[in-house]
């Protein structure tokens, strides 16, 4: 952790600090029990929103924390720097603002000697940060290096469109009357709006669809292409392009050998991921996650890149909030870091 500037905390907070500071403690006590989470780039955060405000967050987005006081100086420089910044990413990050005064237990835990304190949260995983204000440059090169990280963990939020009030305070989209859409389940039909090219996309979901269920993978592939082109990113139809690609891979290996192979060559990568397709497309899905998981904490260069990378793809096949990849994101999170 780079230490540009030093603010020690001992003996700095005064009895009218720790009282403002159970005021604004209050107030945000209230605010959050009339809206239970928050939306937006930047966020206050608690002691009894951090689980859900930071922690849950960050296995789809990545969550910079600051943890400031009233009473710091730099905290006062720096802030602004980072709401900018989060204001600019319009969703690609959010800030969470961590008041210590307020929240002297969440400081204890996240070990906070001095601020300002800046630190990126990933997949439920510190993964990175800084004390004392640092300039705008800097913190910009410091954001993409923890992009970077987030991308590596199979992190790749995108920015929303500038006003877009369609979502909720967990990130996802909202449906007709209020409701969240199923676009994280497989099989669903995510919300595309009215139009020439919407109405392309919910066809070519539903041909899609059709195409799977018989078996024709071309077409099926083919389909989920197609709304890709026009929806990038679009969640449903990752998951179908990368259900397609495993069952494609699966079906050329000589299931016997392949075994055989990852036995014989416990480091080779590319022999651990064909056994974890097929332990994958048998619905041996922590088993698939483990193998790869395990690749990763034996080799290192190249072989290690390659299992990584792997295990990403197969992290595509579900919803970003399935347990079962928050878990293993979350293993792979501590591996890397």
């Amino acid at each position: 952790m780079k230490q540009p500037r030093d603010f020690s905390l001992h003996g700095a907070i005064d009895l009218g600090a720790r009282q403002a500071a159970a005021q604004r403690r209050q107030r945000a006590a209230e605010q959050g029990s009339a809206t239970p989470g928050q939306a937006g780039a930047v966020i206050e955060v608690t002691e009894e929103t951090f689980n859900t405000d930071v922690v849950a967050r960050s296995r789809s987005v990545p969550v910079i924390l600051d943890l400031w006081a009233d009473w710091c100086g730099p905290c006062k420089q720096l802030s602004p720097i980072l709401e900018k910044l989060a204001e600019e990413a319009n969703g690609a990050w959010i800030l969470a603002k961590v008041d210590v005064d307020a929240n002297p237990q969440l400081s204890a835990a996240l070990q906070v000697q001095s601020i300002p304190m800046v630190v990126a949260v990933i997949a439920g995983q510190i993964a990175d940060g800084f004390l004392g204000a640092m300039p705008e440059a800097q913190v910009r090169e410091w954001l993409s290096q923890v992009m970077g990280v987030a991308a590596q963990l199979g992190l790749q939020p995108q920015a929303r469109p500038a006003g877009d009030d369609d979502a909720d305070a967990s990130g996802q989209s909202v449906g007709e009357g209020g409701q969240p859409d199923d676009g994280g389940q497989p099989g669903a039909m995510p919300p595309y709006p009215d139009g020439a090219v919407g109405a392309q996309a919910r066809s070519a979901m539903g041909a899609a669809q059709a195409a799977m269920e018989r078996g024709d993978l071309d077409a099926a592939a083919a389909e989920f292409e197609r709304v890709l082109a026009s929806y990038p990113g679009d969640p449903v139809a990752t998951m179908g392009l990368r259900q397609v690609g495993l069952i494609r891979r699966v079906e050329t290996y000589d299931q016997a050998k392949a075994r055989r192979d990852a036995d014989e060559r416990p480091d080779d990568a590319e022999a651990q991921a064909r056994v974890a397709d097929i332990d994958m497309a048998m619905g041996k899905i922590e088993a698939s996650f483990d193998r790869l998981l395990d690749t990763i904490r034996r080799t290192s260069g190249d072989e290690r890149d390659s299992a990584r990378k792997h295990l990403v793809g197969l992290f595509e096949i579900f919803p970003p909030k399935d347990p079962r990849v928050a878990k293993a994101r979350a293993t792979l999170s501590s591996l890397l870091f």
